[in-house]
C-alpha cells in the first residue's frame, strides 16, 4: 500500500468524483481509477460505488478513509518536521473560514505569512461554521475561523475567542426601513428574510434572538454564503438580512441599519487538540496567537 494511493482515495472522498479529484491531485483520471482499483484488490473491499451518475464511499471505504488520513498527515508531519529542526518551516498549511470573517484581516494575514514561508503550500476553505470545526476535528485542516452565536462554543478542538459582534439589518437603498436609524425585531419580523440555512450556526445566530423574543419570521430565500448571493438578492429587494457589523462595510450599494436588541456573533480561531504541525504552529505565532490550550 503506498501513500499515493491514500492520496487518492481521500481526493475521491473529498470531491465525490475520480475526474476532481485526479485534477487536485494532477494525474490522469485513468492512472488514478487504476490504482483506487489496485488498492481495492489487495484489500479485498470496495472503497467506493460507482455510478455513470454518481460516487458514492462505502462502510469499507469510511474506515479506510479515517486511517488514511492519519497515515498522511503522519507523512507530512514527519517530513515537515525534519524541515523544522534545520531551521525550515514547509508543509502544507490548510485554513478554513467563514466568509464573514471579520476580526482578522485574512488576505493580508495571508500575504504576511506566504512572505515569511514561502515553502509552506497554502490551501483556503470557505464553509459554514459546523462543518469547518468537523474538518478540524478530522485533521482535514489544521486552522479555522469560525462564527457562532453565544450559545455554542467550539467542541473537541481548541479555540480561542477573537472577537463579539451585534448583528445588523442590512436592506437595498430603496427599502423603506433605509431611512430608520434603529429597528428592533419586532419590526424586523414583518420582513421577509433571506439567511443561512436552516440549524447552521450562522443561522441560529438570528433564528435564536426571534424565538427569545417569542417572535416567528419568513425566512424565503437559503443561501449557503453570506456574502455574494445574500448582498445581491438583497439588492434586488427581495428581502432582507442580518450580517455581523463589521463585516457589512465590505457589502457596496447596501443600507446597514442597527438593531436595538440584536443578537450577539462570536469569532473564534480554532485549531486541532493533537499535534500541531510546523506551518499551522508557525501561523499562529504571526498572528500573535500562542497556540497554549484554551479548553
Amino acid at each position: 500500500m503506498e501513500l499515493q494511493q491514500m492520496r487518492y482515495v481521500v481526493a475521491v472522498a473529498e470531491t465525490m468524483s475520480f475526474t476532481r479529484a485526479a485534477e487536485r491531485c494532477l494525474v490522469v483520471q485513468s492512472a488514478l481509477s487504476h490504482q483506487i482499483a489496485r488498492l481495492e484488490r489487495e484489500l479485498g473491499a470496495r472503497l467506493f460505488e460507482r455510478t455513470s451518475r454518481r460516487v458514492r464511499i462505502t462502510p469499507a471505504g469510511e474506515a479506510f478513509l479515517s486511517a488514511a488520513r492519519e497515515s498522511l498527515n503522519a507523512a507530512e508531519r514527519a517530513a515537515a518536521e525534519v524541515s523544522a529542526a534545520v531551521g525550515e518551516v514547509r508543509g502544507r498549511l490548510a485554513v478554513g473560514l467563514i466568509p464573514t470573517v471579520a476580526a482578522v484581516d485574512i488576505p493580508d494575514a495571508l500575504r504576511r505569512y506566504r512572505i515569511e514561508y514561502p515553502q509552506v503550500r497554502l490551501s483556503i476553505r470557505v464553509g459554514a461554521s459546523e462543518n469547518l470545526a468537523d474538518q478540524v476535528r478530522q485533521g482535514i485542516i489544521e486552522v479555522a475561523f469560525l462564527g457562532l452565536p453565544t450559545s455554542m462554543r467550539p467542541q473537541g478542538v481548541n479555540a480561542r475567542e477573537l472577537a463579539r459582534d451585534r448583528l445588523v439589518a442590512v436592506v437595498a437603498p430603496d427599502h423603506p426601513l433605509a431611512g430608520e436609524r434603529t429597528v428592533d425585531l419586532r419590526r424586523l419580523a414583518t420582513e421577509v428574510f433571506i439567511d443561512l440555512p436552516l440549524n447552521t450556526a450562522g443561522r441560529n445566530q438570528s433564528d435564536e434572538a426571534f424565538a427569545a423574543a417569542g417572535l416567528n419570521r419568513e425566512v424565503a430565500f437559503e443561501v449557503t454564503t453570506a456574502d455574494f448571493m445574500m448582498a445581491r438578492l438583497v439588492r434586488q429587494g427581495l428581502g432582507i438580512a442580518m450580517l455581523p457589523s463589521m463585516y457589512v462595510p465590505q457589502l457596496s450599494d447596501l443600507t446597514t441599519i442597527e438593531i436595538t436588541d440584536a443578537p450577539t456573533r462570536v469569532e473564534y480561531l480554532i485549531w486541532a487538540d493533537t499535534g500541531l504541525t510546523p506551518a499551522a504552529t508557525a501561523f499562529l505565532e504571526m498572528l500573535e496567537l500562542p497556540p497554549e490550550k484554551d479548553g
